[in-house]
């Protein structure tokens, strides 16, 4: 398959790495060292396109393919993964209301995310409810035309800095995972309000912290979908959210193998450039290949849902791929810039910690494992991992 970039997206591509290296690389060690969400950014994200990448033209969107979308959430994340990440979960909440919503939803909501004016923010996971998903027991109780939301929902992005939440709660106590809707709950509605923010390994500047839920009236106007319909709304987004940390993993680990193949060329030892040493050499060798294994995954993924192909293998695959294989490349420029690399005067350091959150978040990576085999065996690997 041939995976060369047309004119647009070349154009595209170029456009976003020039911002990104003018207005985001130039910032991102001192965001993360100050732990400082830039809001700043999205307006001119935004400006270009970027607060509304999978969103229709007529609701003021790009309407871009997921394969231009990868290309994009790369550029970022070679910059500064941080912003890729929030704008990513940005983008798929705005793509989720203008896909599930109605028309007065759409019209209320997207248009104003796509010019930056509102951020938005995904919601998931609780303490019990990580990969089982469909555990989850923020509950909402119908009370005429209101419901009443009561639950505590964790691992939230831009927690505390979103506008908009789209949140999944359990409306039918008996129903497992039909029994789950979603709600889009706005900042600022009383019974509301931002738990704990998390004191994490990496991506400091972009928040992640709980959303707390005390007899929350939310209208029943703010439901996306059909009552029921939550569980099928989240799972809609995974594969495309997969693609995007694939993505944002493979830009990640671009930046790092720049840096160790610059020091590489520069840095003398024994009378010659480091690079000069067969031990190094073989390190870069190793990273440049999992870097190209990895963009050519998460291209065919995207590319396979932009032709409306399954793609729920692929995805898994190129996340799963993309991220340990950023851990990896991270790890291992650390280790040819020496001790250089463990101190924050060079950014490799900053790019290791951030690697790891990849083989965490979308579903961990032994979840995505657990995806491929069942794809590939079926009924068999179902019974073996139900019997376990």
């Amino acid at each position: 398959m041939d995976f060369r970039l047309d004119d647009e997206q070349q154009d595209i591509k170029d456009l976003v790495r020039k911002f990104a290296q003018n207005e985001l690389a130039p910032h991102a060690a001192d965001w993360d060292e100050q732990a400082r969400f830039p809001r700043e950014i999205l307006k001119p994200l935004a400006e270009l396109g970027l607060a509304g990448i999978l969103v229709a033209e007529d609701l003021g969107g790009m309407s871009l393919s997921r394969l231009t979308g990868a290309i994009i959430y790369e550029e970022l994340a070679r910059a500064d993964l941080a912003t890729a990440t929030w704008l990513s979960v940005h983008n798929m909440v705005a793509g989720l209301i203008a896909r599930f919503g109605d028309d007065d939803q759409r019209r209320r909501w997207v248009p104003d995310m796509a010019r930056g004016e509102i951020l938005g923010a995904f919601s998931l996971s609780e303490a019990h409810a990580g990969s089982d998903a469909a555990n989850l027991r923020t509950t909402a109780r119908r009370d005429g035309d209101h419901y009443v939301v009561n639950g505590t929902k964790f691992w939230v992005t831009n927690a505390g800095q979103a506008d908009l939440y789209t949140v999944m709660v359990r409306t039918d106590p008996d129903g497992g995972a039909r029994g789950i809707s979603t709600l889009v709950i706005e900042k600022g509605m009383p019974g509301f309000s931002i738990g704990k923010i998390e004191r994490k390994m990496g991506l400091q500047s972009d928040p992640t912290g709980e959303l707390v839920f005390e007899d929350c009236r939310v209208p029943m106007a703010n439901r996306l979908g059909t009552e029921g319909e939550g569980f099928k709304i989240a799972l809609a987004s995974l594969d495309g959210g997969r693609v995007n940390i694939g993505a944002a993993s493979v830009g990640l680990a671009q930046a790092a193998f720049d840096v160790a193949t610059r020091y590489a060329q520069e840095r003398q030892a024994f009378g010659r450039p480091i690079g000069g040493f067969e031990g190094i050499q073989f390190m870069l060798a190793d990273m440049a290949m999992r870097i190209e294994a990895s963009r050519l995954l998460v291209y065919q993924a995207a590319q396979k849902m932009d032709t409306g192909e399954s793609a729920g293998l692929y995805a898994a695959m190129a996340k799963c791929f993309a991220t340990d294989a950023a851990m990896a490349i991270t790890t291992d420029a650390v280790q040819v810039l020496g001790g250089a690399g463990y101190v924050r005067d060079w950014p490799v350091e900053r790019y290791m910690r951030e690697a790891k959150v990849g083989q965490i978040v979308e579903g961990t990576n032994q979840i995505q494992r657990l995806v491929i085999a069942r794809a590939l065996l079926g009924e068999t690997a179902g019974a073996v991992a139900d019997a376990r």
